[in-house]
This record gives structure tokens, C-alpha cells and sequence, in this order.
């Protein structure tokens, strides 16, 4: 499955909200033409009327792929809509938190191919990274289709099993929360000791984003850019013997706070 088969055959997109929006906005900025797009949202967004994608209309009989982005709760009365297409030709790709494989194949069928995908809230400035996994039936152009899309929104990385998705969702699927508590700790903490909480905020918000940035691009490893800004009994120092404490610091905080989100994931996941 080709890009000219994605224009010619269209595109359903099953919910348009904020992860559904970035990625739409993603896919027309590199050049999908608006009108391959079917676009099924209830509430739609004056931007979003104001693209030119087909809205709540007609659908294709077999539209190339259907991207499944409506909240997990809703998925009951979703689905339906588009089970008529589950012929075997059309790629489903869901990017609906803690609904299975298993589940969508009970709806449209073991022949279907299906990938379920977990990106994240970054997503919304091109910076998301998304964990994918297909049933027996993706082959790998189905994979490329899909990753192609989830990378107009950021990076992707496949998963070698389903059971994966749980700690995928632990790390980088809530992981923008704990970065953004994160900046409001940091930010707290500065106040504490005596900075007017507006310059509080400035510092943490753009030392949190740069230090990600910098960990993002240097060929250096956190470990060692770590090591880097940490003087021998320095300030540095001082704070990371606080946060690297075996037993109170960041590091089992973070641990525990993974394993709660990871068995969350598991116990929604198994409904």
C-alpha cells in the first residue's frame, strides 16, 4: 500500500480531537490532499471545518486506512460505524488507550489487519513518540503506512509483543505528566527559597525543555550529562545526593510511580 493508494482510496479518521487534530494537521501539511480525508467527529472544531476534509459525511465503501482516535469509553459506539469495512482491505490502526487487539478483532474480525498505536500528548508540537504492534494479519507495508502517518507527529518505535504496551503506556504515554508535575515541583521549590513564583516558573519551564532537548541530540548519554553538569562538592551535587538516595529519592519514586501506571494500563486493558 502505496501513498497514491492512501490518496486515492482515502483516509477515515474515526474522531477529532487534540491527538486526531495534530495529526491531521501532520498529514496536510505533508501534502495528503484534504480531500482523500473522512473525517466522523461529533463536536467538530471550527478549525477543523475549515479544512476542507469531508466532515461527517458519506464514507468510502474501502478507504485505504481508518485511524480509530475516539476515547476508549466511546469505542462501543464507534466501532459499528465502521465495520462494514472490515473486508480484509482496509488497514485499522487505533490509537485508543487500553483497548486490545483481541477486542477489535471481536468486532471486525480476525481478517482484518489492525495495529494498535500509543503516542502522546507531544504529539501536538511534532514531538510525540509512538509505540506500535499489529495482529497476524499486518504485513509490513501495513506497518510502514502506519508509521509513515504517526510520524508526521514525531517518532515511532515498534513493539515486539502486545504485553509490552502496558509499560510503553507507564514511560511514555503518561510520561509527559510526570514531566510536567516535574516543572511544577521544580517550580514550587524555587519559590520556597525565594524567587517571585512568575521567574520560578520561566526558569523551570525552560530548564526542563532544554535539558530534554540537549538529551534528545547529544551523542552523550543522560548518565554522562549528568556527570558533565555535576561538580565534585558542588551545588549540583548537593541536590543529586537528595535525588539519587537509594531508598527515598527520585529514582524508586519514579519506579513505583511507573508500576502503578503500568498495572492500571493492565487492569483497564483486560476491561
Amino acid at each position: 500500500m502505496t501513498s497514491n493508494d492512501l490518496a486515492r482510496r482515502g483516509l477515515v479518521l474515526l474522531g477529532c480531537g487534540k491527538m486526531g487534530s495534530a495529526m491531521l494537521q501532520g498529514w496536510l501539511s505533508d501534502g495528503l490532499p484534504a480531500t482523500s480525508v473522512h473525517v466522523i467527529d461529533p463536536a467538530p472544531s471550527d478549525w477543523l471545518q475549515a479544512t476542507g476534509v469531508s466532515l461527517n459525511a458519506e464514507l468510502p465503501a474501502s478507504p485505504a486506512i481508518v485511524l480509530i482516535a475516539v476515547k476508549p469509553q466511546m469505542m462501543g459506539d464507534a466501532l459499528p460505524a465502521i465495520q462494514s469495512m472490515a473486508s480484509g482491505e482496509t488497514l485499522f490502526l487505533s490509537v485508543a488507550a487500553g483497548v486490545t487487539l483481541a477486542r477489535f478483532e471481536a468486532v471486525l474480525g480476525t481478517e482484518s489487519p489492525i495495529i494498535r498505536a500509543m503516542p502522546n500528548t507531544p504529539a501536538a508540537v511534532g514531538r510525540g513518540i509512538t509505540a506500535l504492534i499489529g495482529n497476524a494479519r499486518v504485513s509490513e507495508e501495513h506497518m510502514a503506512l502506519a508509521e509513515s502517518l504517526l510520524q508526521a507527529v514525531g517518532q515511532t518505535v515498534r513493539l515486539e509483543d502486545e504485553g509490552q504496551m502496558d509499560a510503553v503506556t507507564g514511560v511514555s504515554g503518561s510520561g509527559p505528566a510526570y514531566v510536567f508535575h516535574l516543572i511544577e515541583t521544580l517550580a514550587a521549590a524555587g519559590e520556597a527559597q525565594g524567587l517571585p513564583a512568575g521567574l520560578a516558573m520561566q526558569l523551570a519551564r525552560a530548564t526542563v525543555g532544554g535539558a530534554g532537548v540537549l538529551a534528545e541530540t547529544a551523542e552523550d548519554s543522560p548518565a554522562q550529562l549528568r556527570r558533565n553538569v555535576t561538580s565534585p562538592n558542588g551545588t549540583t551535587q548537593a541536590a543529586l545526593e537528595v535525588l539519587m538516595d537509594a531508598e527515598t529519592g527520585f529514582g524508586p519514586l519514579l519506579n513505583r510511580a511507573v508500576r502503578a501506571a503500568t498495572e492500571r494500563s493492565k487492569e483497564l486493558s483486560n476491561g
